[in-house]
């Protein structure tokens, strides 16, 4: 099916119009309610779930599953994930019946143009990111009008103010169905319905990216103190706030993944 952008704007207005009217509609609902909703509204056009498989990224890999399970899951693998990663990744696609995961890397000339030897993170992780994630994801979201994210706003920085709908370039939109929830909301429904966590998570990364760029979390720190550790680096760059990458730096007490 082709990109329909031109024809949702003749139907339904521009994005910013689209996402101010749906975060009116759904102001009152629950994540749950926002994401089955979301994923049958018209007005979203085609979409598709991003998704790291990282410490909470069970959450709404299981309400996909649970709702429309041949929804597209677009799964970056920037050739540098820890190996329990892609094992997890494996492991869920199993359990949870998902029909539609399209694992994308970076382009091979790309990286034999700029980082021959996968090396780059040691000296500029901002441009290992854009070659390795930003890049190749947003060349997968060209085919889609939206894009599910599992930012909260707990997590802080920029995400504190955290609508359900968000404007991203005029050119899709961004649903946040969690955007609401805490710490312990998460915790409880991989709790409650019993949804194997993260492998590293037991060994003390409760954030997870990048096997060179992530270390375990002592008792005490911040989540996401692994990430980058030593830097003010705390984003990779695939949201957009204001028409600008975020790679950062958040407040001391963000918390969470970064997709």
């Amino acid at each position: 099916m082709p990109h329909n952008a031109a024809l949702l704007r003749e139907e339904f207005g521009t994005v910013q119009t689209r996402v101010e009217r749906l975060n009116d509609r759904y102001a009152n609902h629950s994540a749950t309610s926002v994401l089955e909703l979301a994923l049958r509204d018209r007005e979203l056009g085609r979409i598709a779930l991003v998704s790291s498989f990282g410490a909470e990224s069970v959450v709404l890999l299981h309400m996909i599953s649970v709702m429309k399970p041949d929804t597209p899951v677009i799964f970056i693998d920037t050739e540098m994930l820890f190996p329990e990663t892609v094992e997890y990744q494996l492991d869920l696609i199993s359990r949870l019946d998902l029909r539609d995961i399209r694992r994308i890397r970076p382009a091979p000339a790309s990286l034999a143009a700029h980082d021959p030897e996968g090396l780059l993170h040691r000296t500029d992780t901002d441009a290992c990111c854009d070659l390795r994630k930003t890049r190749p994801l947003h060349g997968a979201l060209s085919g889609f009008d939206a894009w599910i994210t599992g930012r909260k706003r707990f997590q802080g920085g920029n995400r504190v103010t955290l609508d359900f709908f968000e404007n991203e370039l005029d050119a899709r939109i961004k649903v946040n169905p969690l955007a609401h929830w805490g710490p312990e909301d998460v915790q409880d429904y991989i709790i409650n319905n019993r949804l194997p966590r993260h492998p590293l998570v037991a060994k003390g990364y409760p954030s997870i990216g990048c096997a060179p760029c992530t270390s375990p979390v002592a008792a005490g720190e911040d989540p996401r103190a692994g990430r980058w550790r030593g830097s003010e680096k705390s984003e990779c760059g695939i949201h957009f706030v204001d028409g600008k990458i975020v790679r950062g730096p958040m407040p001391a007490d963000a918390k969470g993944d970064a997709a």
